[in-house]
């Protein structure tokens, strides 16, 4: 759907990818650290047929699993969980009060201009188009993202860039580049038919967490390369 236009977004058929097993990079006794498949829904959403996803796939195996934050069904990468509910309860602290350092890699529509910068743009639900997130200079919440190119493929005009999302709005990543001109490739929400047709699935990837320990205290550092 086009901005502008009103009216829920149709449906899309959930397919999610197949279920090879968990692919678990960390686990102790208060913590599990996964990478999600892109694909693959964070938490079951609403309705029988999205019961599937990565929360539900590792409560099979660890039914006391509890899920800290999400990402996006497309997005692939890093994600915690928690295996009890005081573990939960102090990372939904850390995230909240933004002690995680995030970073992402994406491959975007065009190249961009400036080696790095920041972006700083409030949003909001779009929702007459839920879910959709837009730019509300007057109502939205704040939120910034740093970016950083890494490369650049001037034969196919796309950008391969580092994102360090500062605030975790809802699609925070993907609007914050169609505001730069530069919509991620893949991104059947957000892009326009040349970005979406760039690429099979939303090349954005959950690369890296930083954060402490929080029964331990000790820095915890992991990092994961995008598949693409």
């Amino acid at each position: 759907m086009m901005p502008g236009m009103t009216g829920q977004l149709p449906s899309i058929d959930y397919l999610p990818p197949p279920d090879t097993g968990l692919d678990i990079l960390f686990q102790d006794p208060y913590l599990l650290v996964l990478n999600k498949p892109s694909g693959l829904l964070s938490v079951p959403g609403r309705g029988a047929d999205k019961q599937d996803s990565l929360a539900w796939r590792v409560q099979q195996q660890y039914p006391e699993a509890l899920t800290v934050h999400r990402l996006d069904m497309e997005t692939s990468g890093l994600i915690v969980m928690a295996r009890n509910a005081e573990v939960h309860r102090q990372m939904s602290q850390i995230f909240e009060q933004r002690k995680v350092n995030k970073r992402y890699v994406a491959i975007v529509d065009g190249l961009i201009g400036q080696p790095e910068g920041n972006i700083d743009l409030p949003l909001i639900t779009d929702w007459p188009n839920r879910p959709r997130q837009k730019i509300d200079h007057n109502h939205g919440k704040p939120a910034q993202t740093r970016y950083r190119v890494l490369s650049q493929e001037r034969e196919l005009h796309t950008t391969r860039v580092e994102l360090q999302p500062v605030t975790g709005r809802s699609h925070q990543l993907r609007v914050h580049m169609l505001a730069l001109g530069h919509a991620i490739l893949g991104d059947r929400l957000y892009g326009n038919s040349t970005a979406q047709d760039k690429a099979e699935r939303l090349l954005l990837h959950a690369g890296e967490l930083v954060f402490q320990h929080p029964v331990s205290q000790e820095p915890l550092r992991f990092t994961l390369d995008a598949p693409f």
